[in-house]
């Protein structure tokens, strides 16, 4: 643990399981319902290939989210999935996930969705500049910020409300399709599946890569363990009530897409929900489609921001990161430090631009992350057959086990069909190393000195 680390106050418990919902259905639903539909259609072409790819992600997301919740349940602590792997294979490998995260995958997630808010869907309602799109993302990014800044009760209700609009919202846009549109049935089945081969496997592949982009948020909401009431029934509860509605959402949004145009035309289309609008009741629906994704794009990115400032917290609460990031604010009793600076490296991004490259880099290593975290399921029911569980993985270990299976197939596909990327991506991880090996001995030393200052031996 870091130096003086049981003297400082920890983080308040004031989230509920309705909390943990907006967590997990705020961050899930973002842009890319809106925008991976058309590129799994471009891969695939076949509408029953499409389907299957946002069935079996569905199922591989509530298969890793039952495993999740043993884990949350287990240790209900702020950080989630670093307190997780940490407990099970060493501090260097919560680390290095920790590491990824502030440098690349939650700063970037945060930083992509502020300057799609600003340069995508916000145009539509007011002409912007190149200079005034960077303005309204920063902007954003510290609204944001400030909001979690000043409680996380504020956070939280700002989460639920936004989650609110925009699942009313597309569900109302599925409802309108699928009355006022005069689309077709036989858009579900055809054209038919071509013959399996090593290539279609592969597109399969790199499309459920796609689909799981869509689903990806779910995870989020364990950072956050260590500020709910009752973590060990809420955390469970909430997560699986949030995806499996996200999941049913999807299902329907993506027949509705099918309904109204044939795969083809879903593959060439960059907004295909606007277009699925505009054909269901005609050019407003495309202001009616902005307007919910501005929400989305910000209820997403407030997501982000209210939970993985709490991993930054924890591992500095264990002497792996900038002390000050374990910081409780003594009024708001937020993890002040670590909300300001995932606000101040995002908006640095969002300049740069960088952190489109760099993000695609690190997928792979997310979901090698990710395979590991629910293994730990497994690998603690044997190395820990006396931790307490108050829940346990429904379907174990088949569950568990079709997750990791997946998240191997991901992994290894992607570094046979985009091994640049993935190599790169490892390499940024791996740079986690030496950074670790500064904090550990930074650590040591201050348990020394302070040691040496009490006059102990």
């Amino acid at each position: 643990m870091g130096e003086n680390s049981a003297a400082r106050p920890d983080l308040p418990r004031v989230l509920g399981v309705t909390s943990v919902i907006g967590i997990v259905m705020g961050t899930m639903i973002g842009s890319g319902i809106f925008i991976v539909p058309a590129v799994i259609a471009a891969r695939l072409g076949s509408p029953v290939l499409m389907l299957a790819v946002w069935v079996a992600g569905g199922l591989l997301t509530f298969f890793g989210a039952l495993s999740m919740s043993e884990l949350g349940a287990a240790f209900p602590q702020a950080g989630g999935m670093y307190i997780y792997l940490k407990e099970t294979y060493g501090p260097l490998v919560g680390f290095l996930f920790g590491w990824a995260l502030f440098l690349v995958i939650e700063s970037g997630t945060f930083a992509t969705l502020a300057v799609g808010f600003s340069t995508k869907y916000l145009p539509y309602f007011v002409k912007m500049t190149p200079l005034g799109s960077k303005a309204v993302a920063i902007a954003l990014i510290t609204l944001l910020c400030a909001v979690n800044y000043f409680g996380v009760r504020r956070g939280a209700l700002l989460q639920n409300a936004l989650t609110s609009i925009k699942f009313a919202a597309l569900a109302g846009l599925c409802f309108a399709v699928f009355v006022f549109a005069k689309g077709s049935a036989a858009h579900f089945v055809t054209p038919a599946p071509g013959r399996i081969s090593a290539g279609l496997v592969g597109q399969f592949g790199l499309a459920l890569v796609a689909a799981l982009w869509a689903y990806k948020g779910w995870e989020c909401s364990s950072f956050s363990s260590g500020e709910l009431r009752n973590p060990t029934r809420d955390l469970p509860l909430g997560i699986f009530i949030g995806t499996s509605l996200v999941i049913t959402l999807y299902l329907l949004a993506n027949l509705a897409y099918l309904y109204a145009f044939p795969a083809s035309a879903i593959a060439k289309s960059g907004r295909i929900a606007a277009d699925a609008m505009n054909f269901a009741i005609g050019p407003v629906g495309a202001s009616i489609i902005a307007f919910i994704i501005l929400f989305s794009i910000a209820g997403a990115a407030n997501g982000h921001c209210l939970t993985s400032p709490r991993v930054y917290f924890a591992m500095a609460r264990d002497g792996l990161f900038f002390r000050k990031f374990g910081e409780v604010h003594p009024k708001y009793l937020t993890p002040h430090v670590s909300i300001v600076a995932l606000g101040v490296w995002s908006a640095v991004l969002s300049l740069t631009g960088s952190f489109e490259q760099l993000y695609t880099y690190v997928i792979f290593g997310l979901w090698l992350f990710m395979g590991l975290t629910i293994a730990a399921v497994i690998i603690l029911r044997k190395k820990r057959p006396d931790l307490a569980r108050p829940y346990r993985t429904w379907g174990y270990p088949v569950t568990p086990i079709l997750f990791i299976l997946s998240a191997l197939f991901i992994s290894i596909n992607m570094l046979i069909n985009q091994t640049k990327e993935s190599l790169v991506g490892l390499g940024i991880i791996l740079l986690g190393v030496p950074a670790y090996i500064f904090w550990k001995k930074r650590g040591e030393t201050g348990v020394t000195s302070e040691t040496a200052g009490r006059g102990e031996k």
